[in-house]
């Protein structure tokens, strides 16, 4: 049976795992001990990815996890599936990268097909994979090297691997016909491109595609404001237009692990190019922005005279049905609020921890509450019947006494 080793067991990974474990045997590799020990043990701790699954592929001898780069030997399919999160200066870190292909270069003994789904720039498989992996290969072995970006959309059920369209392209025609052979066994529909850096330009434009278009909206939303029009029936008005209109809504901020950090893969990589994305850097400054606006916005309804407001965010996960926390923009929209002077505390059904706190109830006392996120189980309702102000960041309550839409 066809071995496949799949490097990080997160969002991306542990999600192709579940579908490839179907029809080949798959080892997810982690340097979290504490997750391969849960894998292991039939516990998924991933939203979408079911613990009954992975406990009977675990039964079957289907799925193993494992954090011994070792077992990586007598793979036919090694897919990259780590995090490319930015550096301090918000430039791409592919520390993960560099540590997946040395895991690879290192300990895989054998030829084999080496597909990245991490997102980065163009040339990444081309100028960056491969190259170090046969740099610090201590054998010289002819891999085949291919893209397919990942499109993984945490606690969404409509669109799975099954069902999602995957782009590819391989280095050379070879590595492209077995990563066609790989995905189509459990991918509906595979959209081949002719290079590697289509597929890589391909998905950092799918998320700069909205995070300019969130920008577009928040910068709308203020204009708005100010001039005490509401934005989301313009928006609904808007959205009459049967053709040539999308509609955006705003929000907070924008987070996960894709909007916030892909464009600036992007903007990077002109910049090496020696050409500059202005547009792009403009509206990741305008979404940056955006929390502090919240900030201001829900401050500005607290009477003057409170010199230490109490502000209750509601939601910290950064999309609502999901406990992912990554990026989320709450965290900046805290730190603005905190730098204000005023008294914090957050509630979130989904997360259990945050950024080293633990949430209170509903019946915690505050001067105003921020709904950042509409999370499942999230009782509003009980605060609004206690009087307590809320600015609506999510447009998810109309027509409520005591409740100020973004």
């Amino acid at each position: 049976m066809t071995k496949v080793f799949i490097i990080g067991q997160g969002y991306v990974g542990l999600t192709i795992a579940a579908f490839a474990s179907k029809h080949f045997k798959v080892v997810g590799f982690d340097n979290n001990l504490k997750i391969v020990a849960q894998l292991n043990s039939g516990i998924s701790h991933i939203e979408g990815v079911d613990s009954a699954l992975i406990a009977s592929t675990v039964k079957s001898g289907n799925y193993l996890a494992t954090s011994n780069p070792d077992d990586i030997a007598g793979s036919d399919v090694v897919v990259i599936a780590v995090p490319t999160p930015l550096t301090k200066d918000r430039k791409p870190d592919l520390t993960f990268i560099e540590s997946a292909c040395k895991t690879i270069a290192e300990n895989l003994i054998g030829s084999a097909l080496i597909i990245n789904e991490s997102t980065s720039f163009p040339g990444t498989i081309r100028d960056f994979i491969k190259p170090l992996i046969e740099k610090l290969s201590p054998v010289k072995l002819e891999h085949l090297y291919a893209t397919s970006p990942e499109r993984v959309d945490p606690g969404r059920t409509d669109w799975d691997q099954k069902n999602t369209p995957r782009l590819f392209a391989g280095l050379t025609p070879e590595a492209s016909k077995r990563t066609r052979d790989f995905y189509s066994t459990f991918c509906d529909n595979l959209v081949e491109v002719t290079s590697p850096e289509v597929a890589e330009a391909a998905k950092l434009l799918e998320n700069t595609f909205r995070l300019v278009n969130i920008a577009l909206i928040n910068e709308f939303t203020q204009l708005c404001s100010a001039t005490g029009i509401n934005v989301h029936e313009v928006i609904d008005a808007a959205s009459s237009k049967p053709y040539g209109f999308m509609p955006f809504r705003p929000g907070v901020g924008v987070g996960g692990h894709c909007i916030p950090v892909d464009p600036l893969y992007l903007t990077w990589w002109a910049r090496q190019n020696g050409e500059k994305a202005e547009f792009v850097e403009s509206a990741d400054s305008i979404n940056h922005a955006m929390p502090k606006y919240v900030a201001e916005r829900a401050l500005g309804m607290v009477d003057s005279s409170i010199r230490n407001p109490k502000v209750l965010l509601l939601g910290v996960a950064y999309k609502p049905g999901v406990g992912d926390v990554r990026e989320t923009p709450v965290s900046e929209l805290r730190d603005h609020l905190l730098a204000q002077g005023a008294e914090v505390a957050w509630h979130d059904p989904l997360v259990v921890t945050w950024e080293g706190s633990k949430p209170v109830d509903l019946g915690w006392d505050c001067d105003v509450a921020i709904l950042a996120t509409k999370q499942p189980g999230m009782d509003v309702e009980k605060l609004i019947s206690k009087g307590v102000q809320i600015l609506d960041c999510t447009n998810s309550i109309k027509n409520l006494t005591g409740v100020t839409s973004l």
